[in-house]
């Protein structure tokens, strides 16, 4: 009998790379304090990491075609203790930046990896619900990443974060041995990366969804990259950054319920997508005016509702036409929409300006939506 992936174990691992990233970002502050590194500094170790991801997602995703997703997944968690537990010993500011980028490149079998091993096992309708299921999923992913990393970073400063890390690695990397399932099917011919690159790059709906999850991704993270220093600056205790978390997952959450009964309503991506990028622009407009107040918390509401009505209909749109390559096209789009994402997170650090950069990632939202016109009624569940 053939296994089956288990939605709690997938979850867990789709959860991994949110809940350690943002799990990081209270230390953001306490990092430029004890390597006496400005902020600018200090918030480009989020843009370093991205990058990293980026190249991650590649290789890890032709693992998963080449020896199966089951080895690809416990070798990527394995190298992620290994970094965070260089990150908890470093003694420069350049160890560190290291340290985190190869826990970033670590960190990215659990994007591509699950994601894949999802694609082998659901299609069509059913693959779109449980994208669905772990976008609700995934909305917690922030509020556990941000309370618990501030509560380590108050009593334990950054040592205690990555140690927290390493431990919460060690963790799913057991629960990963002992659970996780080969799920590559039996007859399975492994597609040429160059000649999928070729094809992907060809491809202008590849184009248009790798912007759209880098643009979506840009106006979540953007909030855990700069809201630290925006605390410090307002002096408002750093702990409350850790409750805001709770306020922006119940966001996301709600854009993931909204989602879902759109969908069986019959909305289509077209509408979906206009409905997300409507609702990030509005919140990035809140966050400008609110700046200056810790008001600009609420104004990311509907900017993060925007991301969960969002990223689980251009996850199941995006890879439909590439079910005989899953895990290198996979790959392929997170290397595409990864390293916008680094390269959004290091304009953004330098910026210092949180409400700007919402508003200059949902306007092309729009745009790129728009250009949708002629098949408005293609849904994410195709």
């Amino acid at each position: 009998m053939q296994p089956k992936l288990t939605l709690p174990l997938a979850t867990c691992l789709m959860m991994f790379p949110q809940v350690v990233e943002t799990l990081y970002s209270p230390a953001l502050t306490a990092i430029a304090q004890g390597f006496q590194v400005s902020a600018e500094a200090a918030a480009q170790t989020l843009s370093l990491y991205f990058f990293a991801f980026a190249f991650g997602v590649v290789v890890w995703g032709r693992m998963c075609d080449l020896i199966g997703r089951r080895p690809t997944m416990l070798a990527g968690l394995v190298l992620y203790l290994v970094a965070s537990l260089t990150a908890v010993f470093s003694g420069s500011f350049t160890l560190l930046l290291l340290a985190r980028m190869l826990a970033a490149f670590g960190a990215a079998v659990g994007s591509v990896a699950t994601q894949t091993a999802i694609r082998d096992r659901f299609d069509g309708h059913q693959l779109a619900r449980v994208f669905s299921l772990m976008g609700i999923a995934m909305a917690v992913s922030p509020a556990i990443g941000v309370l618990s990393g501030t509560l380590l970073t108050r009593y334990g400063g950054y040592q205690g974060v990555f140690t927290g890390l390493a431990v919460l690695a060690a963790v799913l990397l057991a629960y990963t041995a002992w659970q996780l399932p080969e799920t590559r099917p039996a007859q399975w011919t492994t597609t040429p990366f160059f000649a999928t690159l070729r094809r992907m790059l060809r491809d202008w709906d590849i184009w248009r969804s790798a912007l759209w999850v880098a643009l979506f991704n840009i106006c979540m993270f953007s909030y855990y990259q700069l809201a630290p220093f925006r605390f410090a600056t307002l002096a408002v205790p750093q702990h409350w950054f850790g409750y805001t978390g709770l306020v922006l997952a119940a966001g996301v959450a709600a854009g993931a319920g909204i989602n879902r009964r759109l969908v069986a309503a019959g909305w289509g991506l077209r509408r979906l997508l206009t409905l997300a990028g409507g609702l990030a622009l509005a919140g990035g407009a809140g966050v400008l005016a609110l700046e200056n107040s810790v008001g600009f918390v609420l104004a990311m509401v509907p900017v993060v509702m925007a991301y969960g009505i969002a990223i689980p209909n251009v996850l199941a749109y995006a890879l439909r036409s590439y079910k005989d390559c899953a895990g290198t096209a996979g790959a392929l789009l997170g290397l595409l929409y990864y390293l916008l994402l680094g390269t959004g997170l290091s304009l953004a650090g330098l910026a210092q300006n949180l409400g700007a950069v919402l508003i200059l990632c949902s306007l092309p939202i729009l745009l790129l939506t728009w250009t949708l016109k002629g098949k408005p009624r293609q849904a994410a569940t195709e």
